[in-house]
């Protein structure tokens, strides 16, 4: 069959390639795509929101399966008017894809079906809104209702940066119309994962789960991008909490949608926020994320095309995953100046020489063609994404890649998979005293049978006699 992708970015990137390992595929098409996605597709000057214009292309170049990537041409109802010309379409309907389209909207999905997610209120005046925020106690997050390139969260530690927010929202519009309605909500602390699923409106199918980097510096600071890195699976989504993701919140998002009237088919994603083993929901996209979607995509091995197929005619309940056992990471390499204000047209050099390592591809997301040469012409220009044995292989793998390819003002985090990493190295769980260093020899023995079962432990020597205070220290500290 002859297939369509949607989009321009890393993430329809890594969709062709993914597509173009069915046999199923004869040819793949991708509007507007990239430099990157050039040199496998061919490419179609249409944009991604001309939903017109690409339904014509489909007709006349016989497409049988449209993969829509942006969420803007899902929430405008690409799926619906491919679907009533009789085209097959993997994404959700304009109804489906409100969970994106408007965060309002979503929460009161929440509510209405007990999903765990952040105290909110809804505002259309920004005198109320204003007001509300002025009397905030303590650190609050302030959303753009609509879409907003996954830059329309602003993190506020006080009231005051509350307010300005407001104002950034809804009096100065610097998320354009997305900020018509602002959504105010509590600040959930804890660790952040994402989690994709496909489904049909019935079945819903789990991807691994993976985390972004949504901070454009290290160390999380710095403003929101739309990402700046993400590695798959994230250790802090363990499978007792993915059971309780797929039952407290995946679940029941489909079947509540369904009760209400509307089928979702396509990929759900649930941005998450995890204190205690507990989750709650920060937001949901009504598609592959990106960069997430890279790394995803890396590590599954069953057929897209025919999950996809499933999807559309209800039949996902046939199928399950194989999923590449190795992790796998993404590293973005950004615009300087990005999410602000940043240049274009900086000839790219060393493509080839990353390109050419073992497990790792590098996917194009902003790129253009310029006189023969590939050159930036977006905010998010590469990701660069590798399989590893553990996610500390994949994530140096990466950045090996990295190094190889430069631009003037090239920019990316160093420190992408770091909190995987750091839960690598679990401190001890069983700490072995001796009195004297007499006793090793037994102690070893000890130590060995722990290393059997992998249980991390820690050896040291505290005589109750000779250093009385190191001992009573010991025992004092025991229980952490």
């Amino acid at each position: 069959m002859n297939v369509l992708v949607v989009g321009g970015g890393g993430r329809e990137h890594a969709l062709v390639w993914k597509i173009l390992q069915s046999p199923k595929v004869k040819r793949v098409f991708c509007a507007p795509g990239n430099a990157g996605i050039a040199g496998l597709a061919e490419c179609a000057p249409i944009a991604a929101d001309d939903i017109g214009a690409l339904l014509d292309f489909a007709k006349k170049n016989d497409v049988g399966l449209t993969v829509v990537g942006p969420e803007a041409a899902l929430t405008a109802g690409i799926a619906d008017r491919f679907a009533e010309a009789g085209l097959r379409v993997f994404g959700p309907c304009a109804k489906a894809a409100a969970v994106e389209g408007s965060k309002a909207f979503a929460k009161a999905l929440m509510e209405r079906h007990g999903i765990p997610t952040a105290k909110a209120a809804v505002f259309t005046d920004s005198g109320e809104a204003l007001r509300y925020a002025g009397a905030l106690k303590g650190p609050a997050v302030v959303k753009a209702d609509g879409l907003a390139a996954g830059k329309g969260v602003i993190l506020c530690r006080n009231a005051a940066e509350a307010a300005e927010a407001v104002k950034a929202v809804m009096v100065a519009r610097e998320f354009g119309e997305a900020g018509a309605r602002c959504v105010i909500e509590e600040f959930l602390e804890g660790e952040e994962a994402s989690f994709l699923a496909f489904t049909d409106g019935k079945t819903v199918l789990p991807l691994p789960s993976s985390q972004d980097h949504k901070a454009a510096y290290d160390g999380d600071s710095g403003p929101n991008t739309g990402g700046m890195g993400a590695y798959s699976p994230a250790p802090v989504v363990d499978e007792a909490l993915t059971r309780r993701v797929m039952d407290e919140i995946m679940i029941p998002a489909v079947r509540g949608l369904a009760a209400e009237g509307v089928v979702y088919r396509g990929v759900l994603y649930a941005g998450l926020m995890i204190k205690d083993g507990a989750p709650k929901v920060l937001e949901f996209n009504a598609r592959f994320g990106d960069p997430e979607c890279q790394p995803l995509l890396m590590r599954l091995k069953t057929d897209l095309v025919t999950v996809m197929e499933a999807v559309i005619d209800g039949k996902l309940g046939d199928l399950a995953l194989e999923i590449d056992p190795r992790p796998a990471a993404c590293v973005v390499m950004a615009a300087g100046g990005y999410p602000g204000g940043y240049g274009k047209d900086f000839p790219i050099e060393g493509l080839e020489k990353a390109s050419e390592m073992k497990d790792l591809v590098v996917f194009h997301a902003g790129t253009a063609l310029k006189d023969g040469r590939v050159v930036t012409a977006g905010g998010r220009v590469l990701g660069v994404t590798a399989l590893g044995d553990s996610i500390a292989s994949a994530v140096r793998r990466a950045y090996e890649g990295v190094s190889n390819i430069r631009w003037e003002g090239v920019h990316y985090r160093t420190d992408i998979g770091k909190k995987a990493m750091d839960r690598d190295k679990p401190g001890p769980k069983v700490l072995i005293v001796m009195g004297s260093d007499s006793d090793l020899p037994v102690m070893e023995e000890c130590a060995k049978g722990l290393e059997k079962f992998g249980i991390p432990y820690e050896m040291t020597v505290a005589s109750a006699h000779r250093t009385p205070g190191r001992a009573a220290t010991l025992a004092r500290e025991a229980r952490g």
